[in-house]
């Protein structure tokens, strides 16, 4: 028996790549003669430089830069020399998991450290750079990254503002002509793990914006300071992102590499499954296992799981589903080629203690999960 085991990173708990080990164990527990194979993956979030590391043998470099708070981190990225390309993941630098949950508020935090990333992967000589935008603690439309850059946003009276989300609405003019030359001789893409797009209902702000800590008031502030930010855009630059798909990406930072760094936004999972060439590692499988921390409607949005069960739709092999906890509506990743959804608690705990023992109830979930399969297979034979 075939086995795939293809899960994204469970947030504050497991790598992909740990979650991944985690399962096999269950596995090989139910079945010790399955045939596995490991294939981590990542929609843009976290692990995402862990994983392409791996599969792409890259280089690793450490950046000194600064969290989304502004004090001085390491984060590292990874940079292909022969292509001159570097990958950076957002969360490395401006990501939730910097924070510990008092101090998570979007209203005050920026994404100039990832700014600080993409200057070192100049620096180093790279002419691709690629930016995972998942997991990010911000909501600052990216004016961070572009600030560290050289750009300048300006208020009613000249004077340049801080680059974080209670300053969006302040903004009256951008200003791009200090921005580093290089930039325009670069290409951008960026890896965008929901297609969300910049402000509504739907937006970064209302859909986002109260995991990163935001009050129902903070909500409605930033979203208008994202409103304000495209209505600036497109009367001084004539770009409209009002209706740009993955706009609101990482706190509408698929927005600010789209009109501050020219960039591609690209559904972070279909790259990365490239990568990680799952679409062969499926060939004769029998069945493929995914998950990640959180399931819920807003995984058919592009989350890695998604990902994996529309490749695992096309090679008609059924495809389930752990996680440490199962949100609203999950009826809806059916359509996509999940089969069916299983949460790995083992009943009502605190979540620290359920991030500690993710691990051990990973893999005895998956352990029941492969033996309940098994069963109906043999019921149907």
């Amino acid at each position: 028996m075939k086995i795939i085991i293809a899960p994204n990173a469970f947030k504050d708990s497991l790598s992909a790549i740990e979650a991944a080990e985690a399962m096999a164990e269950g596995v090989l527990a139910a079945v010790p003669e399955a045939n596995i194979e490991l294939v981590p993956v990542a929609d843009g979030g976290d692990g995402l430089t862990e994983i392409v590391l791996k599969a792409l043998d890259g280089q690793q470099v450490k950046a000194n830069v600064t969290d989304p708070l502004g004090r001085p981190i390491e984060a590292q990225f990874c940079y292909l020399p022969d292509k001159k390309t570097a990958i950076i993941e957002m969360a490395e630098a401006s990501g939730l998991r910097l924070l510990r949950s008092t101090e998570r508020n979007p209203m005050l935090t920026t994404t100039l450290g990832t700014g600080q990333m993409i200057l070192s992967a100049l620096d180093l000589g790279a002419k691709r750079i690629l930016v995972g935008l998942g997991g990010s603690a911000t909501n600052d439309g990216g004016l961070g990254m572009a600030v560290a850059l050289g750009a300048a946003f300006l208020d009613d009276n000249s004077r340049k503002i801080g680059p974080i989300g209670k300053n969006l609405s302040l903004i009256s003019n951008v200003d791009l002509s200090n921005m580093d030359a290089r930039v325009a001789q670069t290409t951008f893409e960026a890896i965008c793990d929901v297609r969300n797009p910049l402000f509504g209902k739907d937006g970064a702000a209302y859909v986002y914006g109260p995991q990163k800590g935001a009050s129902a008031e903070q909500v409605e502030k930033l979203d208008a300071g994202l409103r304000n930010l495209a209505d600036i855009l497109r009367k001084s630059a004539n770009l409209d992102v009002s209706k740009l798909e993955s706009a609101g990406a990482a706190g509408g930072s698929g927005m600010g590499l789209h009109a501050f760094f020219g960039a591609k936004l690209r559904p972070g999972v279909d790259i990365v499954l490239d990568l990680v060439n799952l679409d062969d590692a499926l060939e004769n499988a029998d069945l493929v296992l995914t998950g990640e921390g959180q399931i819920d409607w807003q995984t058919a949005f592009g989350k890695a799981p998604a990902g994996v069960a529309q490749a695992a739709k096309r090679h008609k092999v059924p495809c389930l589903a752990l996680a440490g906890s199962i949100g609203k509506n999950v009826e809806e990743l059916y359509k996509v080629g999940i089969t069916a959804v299983f949460s790995i608690c083992q009943g009502p705990v605190p979540l620290e203690q359920a991030l500690k023992h993710a691990h051990q109830n990973l893999a005895k979930t998956t352990q029941q999960v492969v033996r309940s399969y098994l069963s109906g297979c043999a019921s149907l034979a």
